[in-house]
């Protein structure tokens, strides 16, 4: 069975994406077999990592019936993706049918004995896409930016997974709290990051070892169809990324390849 992890945060520009591109390319390189799912409208998962997410069937097709999940799988070197686009933003309204909160779980049965690892990206909302990410989930990992109004975002996250523990699913866990964009030398960082662990002890986590430092590369890479891993292998932030992978599997206690 695949060890399910969701990337999330209802607040957008926080490493989001990024992260959840790089830790799909990162355990792919451990020769993990990892599938990557992009739940966001923006599409940006497919689009960092060089797919074309606008002439194929997407996640939006298999929730609405008209594809199976093998057939919208993107096969790439370091992972396999199911793309989404801008269609998937008419979610919230075309799919309000009872029990619209498994359609992900549901879709994904065909699938969750091929993979190590299904890494999910989430829009930046508590939406019914976001919900559906949880319900099907081991774990959530929340990257946040060492700002005031990052922590507010994970603060109020803490309402809706409670929510979806206790009705949809009781195993949820949340893996840790991710810093991204950090810059240790700022008064600033070092206060967030001192709230984030109170927050983080609040959601029953912990904030994670690693933190991930900012640098130029980590913008350019999308626009190069490569995680930072690939495309800049001896910065900063891959350095600490290749931190946190290892930390994501030690707190997954996940087998060594």
């Amino acid at each position: 069975m695949s060890v399910i992890i969701t990337l999330t945060n209802q607040k957008g520009g926080v490493g989001k994406t990024t992260t959840t591109a790089t830790l799909i390319t990162g355990l792919s390189l451990q020769e993990y077999k990892v599938l990557g799912i992009d739940l966001d409208p923006q599409g940006n998962l497919g689009f960092s990592l060089g797919l074309d997410i606008e002439n194929t069937e997407t996640i939006y097709d298999v929730f609405r019936g008209t594809a199976n999940i093998e057939d919208v799988i993107q096969k790439t070197e370091f992972g396999d993706i199911i793309p989404s686009n801008i269609l998937l933003s008419s979610a919230e309204i075309e799919f309000n049918r009872s029990g619209r909160e498994y359609l992900l779980k549901e879709a994904l049965e065909p699938v969750m004995d091929k993979y190590d690892f299904i890494i999910i990206d989430t829009p930046p909302a508590l939406n019914i896409l976001t919900v559906n990410a949880y319900v099907c989930s081991d774990h959530l990992i929340v990257p946040m930016v060492p700002e005031i109004l990052s922590l507010l975002g994970v603060s109020q996250l803490k309402e809706t997974a409670q929510t979806v523990r206790k009705f949809y699913n009781a195993k949820l866990n949340v893996l840790g709290l991710l810093l991204t964009k950090y810059n240790s030398r700022t008064n600033l960082a070092n206060e967030v990051a001192e709230l984030a662990g109170e927050i983080a002890n609040q959601l029953n986590t912990s904030v994670f070892s690693a933190k991930i430092r900012s640098s130029v590369a980590v913008a350019e890479s999308p626009a190069h169809g490569a995680c930072v891993l690939l495309y800049a292998p001896r910065s900063k932030p891959t350095l600490d990324y290749v931190n946190f992978i290892e930390e994501v599997l030690i707190r997954c206690k996940a087998p060594s390849n």
